[in-house]
């Protein structure tokens, strides 16, 4: 062979090394770039500090129970120069699980209230103009590096502000709730990090719209603020570009454990034994398009089917209706035709009759002397579309109510004209995985402290 045509095969020899080489050097440099696939958080309950008994417990959360269920839908409004909002009212109803993340660089923490039912990341920010007590130190974007403002002309403003804008102008926001808790101040971007404790730096993420609240009443609860994980574009689970979450439960009486909250590949379910995943579609209302709701067809207790009428729980044109999955409010609520069925075909079982039977109010049936355990009770199963049965033991939808001496139900009635609401009682040690980007809700019965 020609000692040209050798020289030739050995060059080409070698250029093919070199691009392999290359294309390797490239996938470790995108590779290590590349951000997680998957996010761990913790949520805790909201009367998790301090000494509280299990009826002072259940009293609380019926409070706020029936409170949020009356705010349910979140308003928003432009933010002006100057605010006529009144001093600030720690009253709200907006969640009950506290969710642990840490913001700005160097990290500071951010204790939020998580909830499902909003989509705005919120913390309270210096200068603070009007705002609630909080343990923490409060957040200081002079203080961070990683803090970035948004302003008013770009698309992520949208959703908050968008009149008299100029290129100049800060994104401001005014972002308020039905119970008159509200947020105001401008919106920016920021680095948040999930899962850091000492000793561990934890996972972070840069670029997370949030609003920098200067000006905040009407939330408190231990909190700094709100994580939305609604399903808008400014809340978490959006930007995070991950399409799904998932939450799981732990004992709600036992308030010292805290919840695993997962998002991206973290989210999968984890069922136990023999438990099969059950997944309905998820839908949505144009007149609160951040909700999930879910198609209820129908209840039963045990292998008896309830008699309500087909419909019942079905989410109308006029956005009436249907039922709401929620992890804010704790006592699961149906509008009063199927409440009043359940609570009757209840008193049957128990051989009770309900002492408070003309209210939407939680009902209760007199305990027999000397009996403050629940009697054995059928499963409650849920039907949700699609053939998804969701199984509620007897501890996750009875309590035993120490000061009346009752056997209480932990599920309430609402007009007919309002949402049925899949309440967090009921959810306890179920994981619930939402899936936005295909736009389902998928269950299984876990126990949600070994996650």
């Amino acid at each position: 062979m020609h000692w040209l045509s050798v020289l030739r095969l050995r060059s080409k020899g070698a250029m093919q090394v070199l691009t392999l080489l290359l294309i390797l050097l490239a996938s470790l440099c995108c590779s290590a770039a590349s951000p997680p696939s998957g996010y761990r958080s913790t949520l805790s309950h909201i009367d998790s500090h301090g000494v509280i008994t299990k009826a002072e417990l259940m009293s609380r959360a019926a409070h706020r129970s029936r409170h949020r269920a009356s705010t349910m839908l979140p308003r928003y409004s432009t933010m002006s120069t100057s605010s006529n909002a009144g001093p600030a009212r720690l009253r709200s109803g907006q969640a009950e699980y506290l969710m642990e993340l840490a913001i700005g660089t160097p990290p500071v923490p951010f204790v939020a209230l998580a909830d499902t039912g909003s989509d705005l990341t919120w913390t309270q920010c210096k200068p603070c103009k009007l705002c609630f007590p909080q343990d923490t130190a409060i957040y200081d974007t002079a203080a961070s590096s990683s803090f970035s403002a948004v302003p008013c002309s770009s698309a992520t403003c949208l959703p908050i502000w968008s009149r008299n804008c100029t290129a100049s102008s800060p994104c401001r926001y005014r972002y308020a709730y039905g119970d008159g808790a509200y947020s105001a101040g401008v919106l920016g971007t920021e680095t948040l990090t999930f899962g850091s404790s000492p000793g561990a730096p934890g996972v972070s993420v840069g670029g997370i719209a949030f609003g920098c609240g200067i000006d905040n009443g009407g939330l408190s609860y231990n909190s700094t603020g709100t994580v939305g994980l609604g399903r808008g574009s400014l809340s978490l689970v959006a930007q995070l570009g991950v399409g799904k979450f998932s939450y799981c439960l732990t004992d709600f009486f036992n308030t010292s454990l805290g919840s695993p909250v997962l998002f991206g590949s973290l989210a999968e379910l984890t069922p136990i034994g023999s438990a099969a995943v059950k997944s309905t579609p998820l839908l949505q209302s144009p007149f609160s398009p951040s909700r999930y709701y879910v198609s209820l067809e129908g209840i039963s207790f045990g292998d008896a089917r309830l008699p309500i009428p087909n419909g019942t729980f079905d989410l109308r044109a006029d956005g009436s209706r249907g039922m709401i999955v929620d992890s804010g409010t704790i006592f699961t609520k149906l509008v009063e035709p199927g409440f009043r069925v359940v609570v009757d075909h209840v008193a049957g079982v128990l051989g009770q009759p309900v002492v408070n039977a003309s209210s939407l109010d939680s009902p209760c049936f007199p305990a027999p002397a000397g009996e403050p355990e629940l009697p054995a009770m059928p499963n409650m199963v849920l039907h949700f579309a699609g053939g998804a049965d969701m199984r509620l033991h007897r501890d996750n939808y009875m309590y035993f109510d120490p000061e009346s001496s009752s056997f209480c139900l932990s599920i309430a009635g609402s007009s007919s004209a309002s949402s049925s609401v899949l309440g967090n009682f009921q959810q306890q040690n179920i994981q619930m995985l939402f899936d936005i980007t295909v736009g389902q809700l998928s269950f299984v019965p876990t126990d949600c402290s070994k996650l």
